[in-house]
């Protein structure tokens, strides 16, 4: 996904773009090979995120243990898909999600600067050197193919073949380019020396990657140009640091839409590039020298500019780690500080907010803690809503005995905090939804994005249950009266018992959570339900209790069976386990109890 470029640069660049190719037809053909380079490499990182199927994703959440297991990933997973982009937003995804750290976040994006300069590498050793574009037809013709067939993965593996004939096919009409371009102008005679050379063109490196939003075009440029000998060896490393420079503003404005998390991590990336950058220029005489005598050990060509530069962009990039990861620490003060974490607000969103880039994993899992979060919310409000207290009932050993020691009436405003706490966080997930339902994503993730919805809907309506019955719960409950307070005591026991498993599950590993576990529960409603039931005709017919508190109780009884399904429903959809055929045997069960309870529940609604 690549950040919009804002209107007024969109339109300067567009007109500059036209000028040039108006005045000169060799420029067109330097524009078209960057054109379809750049096409070449969107379709490169759709290819790999349609291909992997979650794999780049499950990788990342598993290698980001540490953080040179972190820097290890951003580089492996950079060098392989030839896309920063694509990791540096995955990455802002999984940050934005809490899947990773902070810390984690910025190992990925410094081993992802070190993996790019395989781009240099490849372009230099190989790109420039041989006909890449007899490779680029036939990669296209096959790509093209399997984008038209159905299945995901035949159209991933055909968006990564045209992507990457389109970059041979993009590097092959650039080289053409430069050398028809050297026949009539010598861009050499725009070549500066000394530090007026270095900082004119690290800056026109980092113009050209805001301008094009990738450093590879820009490498490739100015590598096709030393090859054509249209710009001197220095001005092009000083191009280069540029490149590394001007990826920073991508990932700004790529971050502008993310949550603090992400704003945090762009800015590291922005510290990280700007402090290599600096020091390549401070120590740009020896990092030369360094690149020769290393060019000599490595058996390069003594006129091989290409390789030497592709040396010089990998030789600062390690320069730039060696400087960093010492001050990691530092670092991650610095930015908890520069960009601290949003007051918690019980009505607004945590984990739902910014971009987390269309990846189905963040946004799931993003929505899960969203949906949680709410489940807790919601289980707190219902305990008060009693006249008991989550904290004393996650604390007790006899449950029956708590409940019935609480007598003493809660002040609080159910409607009210239910507007607070509940109704406004509800409706921010039901609107996350609906703009995800509009990405196309696969059937599975969809099912799931369906099921949280559906889980943070069944626990409104269990808050809206209780608060039909808090007014009878109060009335029977503060002070004994005989036999109807019994009932009701019952009746929140039977609540508190599934308040308190539910409550247990987030201190149970997700490897370990199973909602088939809560199909006991719900039996043990259904029979609490029909015992009580029992019961209030014994009372009835021994003249116990009046008809206008039966009455009562019936409709009470009703609101917290439905209250207590509602619960473990939502709680079975939130820790679903992620087997698929323990899922589907979840899902009938949960049909047939339904089909049950449709026709067992008691007392008007």
């Amino acid at each position: 996904m690549k950040p919009r470029i804002p209107h007024l640069q969109l339109g300067l660049t567009l007109g500059l773009l036209v000028l040039a190719m108006a005045l000169s037809t060799d420029f067109q053909r330097l524009a078209a090979g960057v054109a379809l380079f750049l096409l070449g490499m969107l379709m490169l990182e759709d290819g790999f995120k349609a291909l992997s199927g979650g794999v780049l994703e499950r990788l990342l959440a598993r290698m980001t243990g540490s953080f040179g297991r972190a820097i290890g990933f951003g580089a492996v997973a950079t060098s392989v898909t030839q896309s920063s982009s694509l990791v540096s937003v995955i990455s802002i995804s999984f940050l934005s999600a809490g899947l990773i750290s902070l810390q984690a976040g910025l190992g990925i994006i410094f081993g992802a600067n070190l993996g790019t300069t395989t781009g240099a590498w490849l372009i230099a050793g190989v790109g420039l050197k041989v006909d890449i574009a007899a490779y680029a037809l036939p990669l296209l013709a096959l790509g093209v193919l399997l984008m038209f067939q159905h299945a995901d993965a035949a159209k991933g593996a055909g968006r990564v073949l045209v992507g990457v004939g389109l970059i041979f096919l993009g590097i092959a009409i650039i080289k053409e380019g430069f050398d028809a371009f050297s026949a009539e102008f010598d861009l050499t005679l725009l070549a500066l020396g000394g530090i007026a050379g270095l900082l004119v063109y690290t800056a026109a490196g980092a113009l050209a990657t805001v301008v094009m939003q990738s450093s590879h075009a820009t490498m490739l440029l100015v590598i096709a140009a030393l090859g054509a000998g249209q710009i001197s060896y220095d001005n092009a490393l000083a191009v280069a640091i540029g490149a590394n420079v001007g990826t920073t503003v991508t990932a700004l404005i790529g971050a502008a839409s993310a949550n603090f998390q992400g704003k945090r991590l762009a800015l590291g990336h922005l510290v990280f590039n700007l402090v290599t950058g600096a020091t390549a220029l401070a120590l740009i005489v020896p990092l030369r020298g360094l690149v020769e005598w290393l060019a000599v050990g490595l058996g390069f060509a003594p006129d091989d500019a290409m390789l030497r530069l592709a040396l010089f962009h990998t030789l600062f990039n390690l320069l730039g780690l060696g400087l960093m990861v010492p001050l990691r620490g530092r670092l991650l003060v610095w930015l908890e500080r520069r960009i601290p974490a949003p007051a918690p607000s019980a009505s607004q969103p945590r984990y739902i907010v910014g971009d987390l880039g269309a990846i189905p994993v963040a946004i799931l899992t993003a929505l899960q803690q969203e949906v949680a979060r709410l489940q807790r919310h919601v289980l707190a409000l219902i305990a008060t809503g009693l006249n008991l207290r989550m904290e004393d009932l996650a604390a007790s050993r006899d449950l029956a005995l708590t409940v019935a020691r609480a007598r003493d009436l809660i002040g609080l405003d159910y409607e009210r905090a239910y507007e607070d706490r509940v109704k406004s966080l509800h409706a921010a997930i039901v609107a996350f939804c609906a703009d995800q339902a509009a990405l196309s994503l696969p059937a599975q993730d969809r099912m799931r994005l369906g099921e949280l919805r559906e889980a943070s809907g069944a626990l409104v309506r269990a808050v809206k249950a209780v608060k039909h019955m808090r007014e009878n719960v109060t009335r029977f409950t503060r002070a004994p009266q005989g036999p109807v307070t019994e009932l009701y005591d019952q009746l929140r026991l039977g609540i508190a018992q599934i308040l308190v498993e539910i409550a247990r599950l987030d201190d149970v590993p997700a490897g370990a959570r199973s909602s088939l576990g809560f199909e006991e529960e719900r039996r043990a409603l259904e029979a609490g339900h029909q015992k009580l039931s029992a019961r209030l005709e014994g009372l009835l017919q021994t003249r116990r209790i009046t008809a206008a508190h039966a009455t009562s109780f019936l409709n009470d009884s009703g609101y917290a069976l439905d209250a207590g399904h509602q619960l473990v429903r939502a709680a079975q959809l939130i820790f679903r386990a992620d087997d698929r055929a323990e899922a589907e045997v979840e899902r009938l069960l949960q049909m047939e109890e339904e089909d049950s309870v449709s026709g067992t529940r008691g007392g008007p609604s």
